[in-house]
């Protein structure tokens, strides 16, 4: 999929509505600082469509990019920040639940985790929640560049078994840097534009 255009079309905030919008929606949830935005700007090849931090806890709204004036990726607030205070973590836990549960144009989940480490309780929640709701997530495994070759396949597989995934599931390594994974998750763009068409 060629990128052409790419711009943060709408901001929500815990207390407002959710677009209906008429394009796809492919969404990004993960823990907090697993790299969701570096990740969004990498698959847009922009450095600051989607705003980056060292700090956890950055993106507390929901932010729409519109893609080719076709697509939209939406980036969801991080979970598990700890810092936080427990009624902004419930507060975007409803924000999350109200969009996983009433977008009619959502197509794909991207479920983020770091490969370097097992998933968390949060993220083996998200993904059994994701499963419940027949989401089916993709698994993007971030930071790929942080381990040696060697290690990806049994990293991948580790990640796989801890969050109970099926043998089908599809869990792929992804780097901001190298940009590995790149191409697949465009092929998972480019699948969802032609699912539409038909």
């Amino acid at each position: 999929m060629v990128i052409r255009e790419a711009e943060l079309d709408t901001v929500c905030g815990i207390t407002s509505r959710l677009p209906r919008n008429i394009y796809p929606e492919i969404a990004f949830t993960g823990r907090s600082n697993v790299g969701k935005s570096s990740l969004i700007n990498t698959l847009m090849h922009r450095k600051r469509l989607a705003y980056t931090s060292s700090k956890p806890g950055k993106t507390q709204t929901i932010n729409y990019y519109l893609v080719n004036k076709c697509m939209y990726l939406v980036d969801l607030p991080g979970y598990g920040y700890a810092s936080s205070s427990v009624e902004n973590r419930a507060a975007w836990g409803d924000m999350i639940s109200n969009y996983l549960t009433g977008s009619d144009m959502l197509r794909y989940v991207f479920l983020l985790v770091d490969i370097r480490h097992d998933p968390s309780e949060d993220d083996r929640k998200m993904y059994d929640w994701l499963k419940y709701l027949d989401l089916d997530p993709v698994v993007i495994c971030t930071k790929s560049d942080k381990l040696k070759p060697r290690e990806i396949d049994g990293a991948l597989l580790n990640i796989g078994r801890c969050l109970g995934a099926d043998e089908d599931a599809v869990i792929i390594p992804f780097s901001s840097e190298d940009k590995t994974g790149l191409d697949i998750m465009e092929d998972f763009m480019t699948q969802v534009l032609e699912n539409e068409k038909k």
